[in-house]
């Protein structure tokens, strides 16, 4: 699967846009002409994201009032953000929550979420973290990140919402290659941030899934 183009220029607005996923989903979104509002939690922490096509903007994912008037006008979000700083098993719900509720009050119709490929299935069905060899040590954070899924998935909301992640991990030192491929879940399976960003924004200019999880990975 190669990179897709949107046929109009949109307005997308991307949560935790300081993180590596979410800045390269900021530049991959400019490089399509799109108008971004890039949200962080310290703007001043991040001044290097600001040029043109790019507002940055303080915002509290958190909160759906604060998420609201953020995205107020915008096309679509991508959720990229995490707060070290809180429990991840309230944090990845919360967001979740005021997501669901701010973004359509907003107007926004898609969202795209940036998943963990230990909550996506493997090819038999079970979840990468269920596997036998899977690290114990991080089931905490994941099961943190499937009660934020989990919230999503039993919406009742009008809300078009999808969660990308890894099929295995980020290659940290990838390069753009323009290419990438859905996947079950493989602790093997590598993609960098830039194909990575690919395929987020080719799921707002052309979305292919829709309520549900897929995985990503270097074609």
């Amino acid at each position: 699967m190669g990179t897709k183009r949107g046929s109009r220029m949109g307005k997308i607005i991307v949560f935790g846009a300081g993180g590596r996923a979410g800045r390269a989903a900021v530049g991959e979104a400019v490089q399509r002409g799109h108008h971004v509002t890039a949200v962080v939690r310290d703007p001043d922490r991040y001044r290097d994201l600001e040029g043109a096509g790019v507002r940055l903007l303080a915002g509290d994912v958190t909160d759906a009032d604060a998420v609201a008037d953020l995205a107020n006008g915008h096309d679509a979000a991508i959720m990229a953000a995490y707060d070290p700083g809180a429990p991840a098993d309230v944090f990845f719900r919360t967001a979740a929550q005021a997501l669901l509720d701010g973004l359509p009050r907003a107007g926004v119709g898609r969202l795209v979420v940036v998943g963990l490929a230990a909550v996506l299935e493997t090819a038999d069905g079970t979840p990468l973290m269920d596997s036998p060899d899977f690290p114990q040590e991080y089931r905490p954070f994941c099961v943190a990140h499937a009660a934020g899924a989990a919230v999503l998935r039993t919406s009742t909301t009008a809300l078009d919402w999808l969660i990308v992640s890894p099929a295995g991990d980020f290659d940290a030192d990838g390069t753009r290659s323009g290419r990438y491929s859905t996947a079950s879940a493989d602790a093997a399976g590598r993609i960098s941030h830039h194909d990575f960003a690919i395929a987020l924004l080719d799921e707002i200019d052309e979305p292919r899934h829709h309520r549900t999880q897929v995985g990503v990975e270097t074609a």
